[in-house]
């Protein structure tokens, strides 16, 4: 009778471990560039809820910087936060977001507050300029495939 006790207990041990392992596995989350349609992985990065994103690129029409400011969510989206630009132009908006500032020749939209599962773009080497995580450059458009259409997204997983 002791025998069993015994190995039940070392069973739900086990298992218990077994389950906080798969469970520290799986709350890894990674910030992940892929092609959008082959899915392969360019890039991948270790993220954690309220890690800020920079996506900076120049405007394809008026070749005029543009940035944005993202956080992570725990619910592994995106919130564009914040937008910046130095004018107005084709496709630039003239009114996002709660607040807007003008600093150091720079429009800031702030308090933009729109929420992304991922986004994607066509990556160009002189398009895609810095992409950085919590401040630090992570990558730059020459880091990705050219002309190739990419997405960037919250993955959960293990390694």
């Amino acid at each position: 009778m002791k025998r069993k006790i015994v190995l039940v207990a070392v069973l739900i041990c086990t298992v218990a471990a077994g389950l906080l392992a798969w469970q520290q596995l799986n709350s890894k989350r990674f910030l992940v560039i892929s092609d959008y349609k082959s899915h392969k992985v360019y890039a991948k990065h270790t993220i954690k809820a309220n890690d800020k994103l920079f996506f900076g690129w120049v405007h394809s029409l008026e070749k005029i910087p543009w940035h944005e400011y993202y956080h992570i969510t725990d619910k592994d989206t995106l919130i564009l936060e914040t937008i910046s630009f130095p004018a107005f132009g084709a496709g630039i908006p003239a009114n996002r977001g709660k607040k807007v500032r003008v600093e150091n020749g720079l429009i800031y939209m702030e308090e933009i507050n729109q929420e992304f599962a991922q986004f994607d773009w066509l990556n160009s080497h002189f398009a895609t300029r810095d992409i950085k995580i919590n401040g630090k450059l992570w990558l730059t458009g020459k880091d990705l495939p050219e002309h190739e259409r990419l997405i960037l997204k919250i993955e959960r997983g293990g390694l």
